[in-house]
């Protein structure tokens, strides 16, 4: 870790670096690295035949990489650690480094060193990604210009290396990001909510919610911290007592912030003034409404028109692979949540429809379990389709109440979905699991099921 001795000043001139993880965030940082003049020393545990895309950008830029281990002799080296998100504290190499007093810090926390634009910086365990996109596309629709970066496909450090002006920056971040944080300063910090989630990372809540209390742990009297009221975990956060404090609730009314009064229908809300109803939202299910009024409040403590907020998000399409809408046939509708890699996240998609589901579910698992949705996969759950590394552990929880079928690909899971599927009923992709064991990311998981779908629905009836 970074320590009162390694400012960001200091950390600044400190020319010999090990980047330790080599995916798209450790290669946006060996080239914003390079492009300062710094040596740089790439390390990775996967085997060169593993990555070979990026040993071929290391090669094209000049920077060694060592590749398949840790060795500890790399402290030798260098004079400074910048790790990608998905790397443990706990590997030796770190352990060591910090033994030697060799600071240790994030891919973010380094860029952030080099922004010139505020930044709003979202975290949460659910919804982030959909939140970042929303809060991007309002300030664009207001007029401002705004780039999205952090835990989403856009990495900090190619955003500063690549000279990116905006007058705002809207980060999402992980808490894997966050736990290597120490002197980021977002102007507007926003919490959604928290679950359980990463435990093998965070064995437990406490451990889990005091990383993500580290978005606002440098705010101050010109900053604002936006608050989930609904969320146990989040409203009990420590936030400096300095911080301007906003709020978002579904459940209550709130002030300052938004919030959600039942009249004749459900009307949105910001402090004393009712904007509209939620039909105006383009976003369906609880979970959206929520994260409506996240983006509505922290535009709004920026912009400070709360009617025009509201007006601005209204276009917002959704985000890939988070509830996508891809088509339908024969009066059956198909929606991606390939993004869904926890149990929580499968919670929320199911809450979000009120036609029978076949289900198609795996991957690799994250450790937690899936019996709290026992009574939601009986209630909407009509067929449950497994796939990959945790499907049997998936059929133990949940395959004496719902119909279910095993396959090996996922061609053979839209065909199996769409072999019980009845009229009025949705296929849906939302794994509660990780992707590695089949694909590189949610991404390609949730393309690939885009692909298969879309085959489906060129075909003739």
């Amino acid at each position: 870790m970074i320590t009162s001795n390694f400012t960001p000043e200091k950390v600044k001139l400190l020319n010999r670096v090990l980047i330790v993880g080599a995916g798209k965030s450790g290669l946006a940082l060996a080239k914003l690295l390079k492009k300062q003049g710094k040596e740089v020393i790439i390390n990775d545990i996967k085997k060169e035949d593993e990555i070979p895309a990026a040993v071929e950008q290391f090669n094209k830029l000049g920077i060694d990489y060592v590749l398949g281990q840790h060795p500890e002799d790399l402290l030798s080296k260098i004079d400074l650690i910048i790790v990608s998100p998905g790397v443990s504290p706990q590997i030796p190499l770190l352990k060591l480094a910090t033994i030697n007093n060799i600071p240790i810090i994030g891919e973010f926390e380094y860029a952030y060193y080099f922004t010139q634009s505020p930044i709003i910086a979202v975290t949460g365990t659910n919804g982030k990604t959909t939140v970042t996109s929303w809060i991007h596309h309002t300030l664009i629709e207001l007029g401002f210009s705004s780039v999205l970066a952090g835990n989403n496909d856009t990495p900090l450090s190619e955003v500063v290396s690549e000279n990116r002006q905006s007058d705002w920056i809207v980060a999402e971040l992980s808490s894997y990001q966050l736990e290597y944080c120490y002197y980021f300063h977002p102007h507007v910090a926003v919490v959604l909510n928290l679950t359980p989630d990463h435990i093998t990372r965070h064995p437990t809540m406490k451990e889990y919610a005091d990383v993500k209390n580290r978005i606002f742990h440098n705010q101050g009297e010109n900053d604002f911290a936006v608050i989930n009221k609904d969320d146990e975990w989040v409203s009990s956060m420590n936030i400096p007592p300095s911080v301007n404090r906003y709020y978002f609730s579904i459940n209550q009314k709130v002030s300052p912030g938004a919030w959600i009064e039942i009249r004749d229908k459900h009307y949105i809300c910001f402090d004393e003034t009712i904007l509209d109803s939620v039909d105006c939202l383009p976003l369906k299910g609880m979970h959206n409404l929520s994260n409506a009024l996240a983006v509505l409040t922290s535009v709004n403590v920026v912009y400070k028109q709360p009617a025009q907020v509201l007006k601005a998000m209204t276009s917002f399409k959704g985000v890939p692979h988070r509830i996508e809408f891809l088509g339908s046939k024969n009066d059956v509708e198909f929606y991606n949540d390939s993004k869904s890699t926890n149990v929580e996240s499968l919670r929320v998609a199911l809450e979000s429809f009120q036609q029978p589901i076949i289900l198609i579910a795996g991957g690799r698992g994250k450790g937690s379990s899936y019996l709290p949705l026992r009574s939601l996969i009986q209630e909407k759950v009509y067929f449950l389709v497994t796939i990959g590394e945790d499907a049997e552990n998936i059929e133990k929880a949940f395959s004496d109440l719902v119909r279910t079928e095993r396959v090996a690909t996922m061609e053979d899971a839209v065909k199996v979905a769409w072999e019980n599927a009845i009229p009025q009923s949705v296929i849906l992709l939302s794994p509660a699991c990780a992707s590695f064991d089949m694909y590189a990311n949610y991404e390609a998981r949730g393309d690939h099921f885009r692909e298969c779908v879309q085959k489906l629905l060129a075909e003739e009836l």
